[in-house]
């Protein structure tokens, strides 16, 4: 198979603007990357774009620079602007189908090389001076469009199985909401206080990145927190904990990220499982552990537009919530027998998306299968 340079593989577009107030509704940003997914589903921005932004065409690859290690690669649904942390990628499609290119740039033969050369201890970033002299083999061209038909027809059994896994979580908001009504309105007779009373919330600890390691234990921290889940497999890992009991995570933990903590309309939160210990805290996240509530039933009220609503984000280089917006916010406090209950309707739905997400990784091993077949 023959081998090319990144640089006669792909177009770097680099043309710019500054934005306008009608690209607030359009604008993609890195935030709205989701690692492993080549869709976006959200975009825009709630607050004025501060400088010169990319300009992107719908069908562009965005391929997120910074913070490489995350690898977010995704294709443009519409024109309008990017992330100027990020490169936006178009075939030479005289040596790469433009229906192969987007899985090309999102394999783990290409993100691997790419992470290699990646800069910078805080915020990895790839540099294009550095990319395009990376060598990779490709396909012959008579085979690239067979290999393209049968990993969009597998991404697209993938992303429908998404579309139900965001279905079953709208039904758990409506339940919710029919159980204990829209929180940003005190609409019952129940009495609110300050959810640090009924639960133990801690920030986590200021680790010394010079020290971690290749293997050890697993570290939570807000830019592996996604909604309902955290990507372990780009933890960062520390040798022991040593000294750290005071930082553990325990199952049920309900993890928070602080600094940069949503995603579209919500935060980035999830609840920690068994099977995902023993992980440690980094600091810039909050872990809340209930006393007297039912811990689903706190989750899905800091899920909940009222929350979101309570918080202060403060519009600094890093948006970013603070320990007191958490530990103040006041919280209804209806009869445990209800939050139970609720308790109860989510463990079934879970059990579907369990069976979701069992379907959507068998898929994701079988795109990586061909992939690995086929480059390299």
């Amino acid at each position: 198979m023959p081998k090319y340079r990144f640089e006669d593989i792909a177009f770097n577009i680099t043309q710019k603007r500054k934005p306008t107030s009608d690209d607030m509704k359009t604008y993609i940003g890195l935030e709205h990357l989701d690692s492993g997914s080549l869709s976006v589903t959200r975009w825009g921005s709630d607050v004025p774009i501060k400088g010169d932004k990319l300009l992107m065409q719908k069908g562009d690859i965005l391929f997120g620079k910074r913070n490489a290690y995350l690898r977010r690669a995704a294709i443009a649904p519409h024109d309008g602007l990017f992330s100027a942390h990020g490169m936006i990628l178009r075939p030479n499609e005289k040596v790469i189908s433009r229906k192969l290119f987007p899985f090309f740039i999102c394999s783990d033969y290409f993100f691997d090389a790419a992470i290699r050369i990646s800069v910078g201890s805080l915020s990895p970033t790839i540099n294009w001076s550095a990319l395009k002299e990376l060598e990779f083999i490709l396909p012959h061209m008579n085979k690239q469009e067979k290999l393209a038909d049968l990993l969009w027809a597998a991404n697209d059994t993938k992303e429908a199985y998404k579309r139900l896994l965001y279905l079953t979580d709208e039904l758990v908001k409506s339940q919710f909401i029919e159980m204990f009504g829209d929180l940003t309105r005190k609409s019952n007779d129940w009495s609110y206080s300050p959810l640090r009373e009924h639960a133990d919330i801690l920030a986590g600890n200021p680790f010394d990145s010079s020290g971690y390691v290749d293997n050890g234990i697993n570290i939570c921290g807000g830019l592996i927190i996604m909604p309902d889940r955290i990507a372990w497999e780009e933890a960062k890992k520390w040798p022991s904990t040593e000294g750290l009991d005071k930082y553990l995570l325990q199952e049920r933990d309900i993890v928070l990220a602080m600094d940069r903590p949503w995603i579209s309309s919500g935060f980035k939160i999830a609840m920690i499982k068994q099977s995902e210990l023993p992980a440690l805290l980094i600091q810039r996240t909050a872990r809340i552990r209930s006393k007297d509530l039912n811990q689903q039933y706190i989750l899905w009220v800091l899920k909940s537009d009222a929350f979101l609503k309570h918080c202060n984000i403060t519009q600094t280089t890093v948006p970013h919530i603070s320990m007191g917006d958490i530990k103040n916010y006041n919280i209804p406090i209806p009869p445990i027998s209800l939050q139970n209950q609720f308790a109860d309707f989510v463990q079934q739905t879970d059990k579907s998306k369990f069976e979701l997400k069992q379907n959507i990784e068998n898929l994701e091993t079988t795109i990586k299968a061909l992939m690995l077949k086929n480059f390299g």
